[in-house]
């Protein structure tokens, strides 16, 4: 298997595009060239042959049919959004602290379900808000609630609470989003 270098817009744009959880960027790429289906074999029997034959048609299609590629996009995201797709293991380890880590994973929700994010402002603690559309809406709400912006984002997250209770909130986003309850686990994990 050849590896290639690829900068990090690119790799976000793969990574939005996953349909399942642990597809591989080969298969991602096949199906946004329309590389698929029948094809497959086509393009596994020029594998087999020739390597670079399919590395050409990968380098030439996004350049000839860029709104085609476009169009496949925008349903992807809509219909199979999944944070897994976006969180990088690596970068989350980068993040200072739990505060960091819990903002990077909240930052990855939003990027996913952007249209759906809005569910979050609903999940509250017995006497706390925990997020919010203004630092203000926060401050206001209680006191010591060290509002964060949640980045790239309208959205402010309160941050002046324990690890558990952190981790309890990354669970409860997860299931309002749509996750499963082994899912929401394994996120609440990350941090």
């Amino acid at each position: 298997m050849k590896q290639i270098d690829i900068d990090d817009e690119l790799y976000q744009y793969i990574a939005s595009n996953t349909q399942s959880i642990g597809e591989s960027a080969s298969t991602i790429l096949r199906r946004l060239l329309n590389l698929n289906g029948d094809n497959n074999t086509t393009v596994a029997a020029n594998n087999q042959n020739n390597e670079t034959a399919s590395q050409d048609n990968i380098d030439d299609s996004p350049q000839t049919d860029a709104s085609q590629e476009a169009e496949v996009v925008t349903p992807v995201k809509q219909t199979n959004a999944n944070v897994f797709n976006i969180l990088n293991k690596e970068e989350l380890a980068m993040q200072k602290g739990v505060v960091g880590r819990f903002l990077f994973i909240l930052s990855a929700f939003y990027r996913t379900h952007k249209k759906d994010f809005s569910a979050v402002l609903e999940i509250k603690g017995r006497d706390r808000v925990y997020f919010a559309t203004s630092k203000e809406d926060l401050v206001n709400s209680g006191s010591s609630m060290n509002p964060k912006n949640i980045t790239d984002s309208e959205y402010w997250v309160m941050t002046n609470s324990n690890t558990t209770r952190k981790k309890m909130m990354l669970h409860e986003v997860a299931l309002c989003l749509g996750y499963t309850a082994e899912q929401a686990e394994e996120i609440r994990d990350y941090l």
